[in-house]
């Protein structure tokens, strides 16, 4: 376990290197999704076939979230792009990176993106959106549907989840409860300032965007295409928005294809669900 201070955050790191001690072929962050993820969702799919194929693999977890610091307050998008750009240079990362971002990951990932373009070689996102309107729209019903929740029925909806779901499950909806009632997360979540048409336009960069067929998230590609110059989109049948869990194999290799310049839809090393 690593802990970087930024200057204004401490962040946990992890980072893998390729095996053998061989150099790395570039170097692809991963950043993880809200509330109840954390860089452990990576740690235990993709990270380590990624170092297997010769990449620098840098894996964070954003303020507020697992071993990182918990600020009372300061959890806007830019705040989260700039722990981003505040990391790499602590790492010393000057080339372009590679950014896979799973759900609200890929939101910093692409913000990030918009505001350092020539810092980034690539975006992959994993049932994730840019920042618009619509998606602060939907973040804040969400968030304060789960503060709601969790502020009026905690116990019920942890022993729910504990009999329906699983204890773990039930232990990270435990720390969002704390996450939430500590911190101001969920109401500077929806007060983000969102990108406008011209602003996500301005992405040179590749894009892939990896969607589950039943996520309503889908429906979004057209528009993403008709704005982006690269951007290809792929979508797995049968799933949700739990891609990255559920079928880490092809979403993998999907990513590698991307990062190394190939044809292929699977990860060796990773089982395809």
């Amino acid at each position: 376990m690593a802990m970087v201070d930024t200057g204004d955050i401490r962040l946990h790191v992890q980072r893998l290197a390729p095996r053998d001690g061989r150099p790395a072929t570039a170097t692809v962050v991963l950043i993880h999704g809200l509330l109840t993820d954390s860089l452990a969702s990576y740690y235990f799919t993709l990270a380590p076939a990624f170092a297997a194929s010769g990449l620098d693999v840098v894996m964070y977890d954003q303020r507020g979230h697992g071993r990182s610091g918990r600020p009372e307050s300061g959890y806007t998008l830019d705040t989260n792009v700039e722990d981003l750009d505040a990391l790499l240079d602590r790492l010393e990362v000057t080339g372009p990176v590679h950014l896979v971002g799973n759900s609200y990951g890929g939101t910093v990932a692409f913000g990030y993106a918009v505001r350092r373009p020539g810092r980034v070689a690539s975006v992959s996102l994993l049932e994730s959106e840019p920042a618009t309107e619509a998606w602060a729209a939907k973040l804040d019903d969400i968030l304060r549907r789960v503060v709601a929740e969790l502020s009026q029925h905690e116990a019920d909806v942890l022993a729910w989840i504990t009999v329906n779901r699983s204890a773990h499950q039930a232990r990270l909806a435990k720390g969002v409860a704390r996450l939430v009632r500590a911190t101001t997360i969920a109401q500077d979540i929806p007060a983000s300032r969102v990108l406008s048409e011209e602003e996500i336009r301005t992405v040179c960069c590749p894009v892939l965007a990896l969607y589950g067929a039943e996520s309503d998230l889908v429906e979004q590609a057209p528009w993403l295409e008709s704005l982006l110059p690269d951007c290809r989109t792929i979508v797995l049948p049968g799933h949700e928005h739990s891609i990255l869990v559920e079928a880490s194999g092809v979403v993998g290799g999907h990513i590698l294809s991307l990062i190394h310049g190939h044809d292929g839809a699977s990860m060796a090393g990773v089982d395809a669900r």
